[in-house]
């Protein structure tokens, strides 16, 4: 069993997207292993990150590279057993999402009034 992570929600593309965010070294390092695959605008945002691993993961994530506003600078499709880095010189952050999310560059996230839960 894993340990819940703070849930928030953000604005983005299609609506209202929950969004685990991990808050100590561990569970950025445990990423999405041991969750359920994220399903239809489910995420994981990682704060301060240019690079993801999928080493552990059972199945293909989908990576947005994120710029300092929430914008999205790069999108990647990442296999099982893969690290990825961002090559935008601008991504700040990292958004893990379900396989076949398409988002397009320039599509922005922004944190919903309602805040964390």
């Amino acid at each position: 069993m894993v340990a819940p992570m703070q849930l928030t929600e953000m604005a983005g593309p299609g609506g209202v997207w929950r969004v685990l965010v991990p808050e100590s070294r561990r569970e950025r390092m445990r990423g999405l292993r041991g969750y359920p695959p994220p399903g239809p605008r489910e995420a994981m945002l990682l704060r301060r990150c240019r690079s993801i691993q999928t080493f552990g993961l059972r199945q293909t994530i989908t990576v947005a590279f994120l710029g300092p506003g929430m914008e999205v600078l790069e999108v990647h499709r990442c296999r099982r057993g893969r690290i990825v880095w961002a090559r935008s010189r601008g991504a700040r952050h990292a958004l893990e999402c379900a396989d076949g999310w398409t988002p397009t560059v320039g599509d922005r996230f922004s944190l919903a009034a309602r805040g964390p839960r």
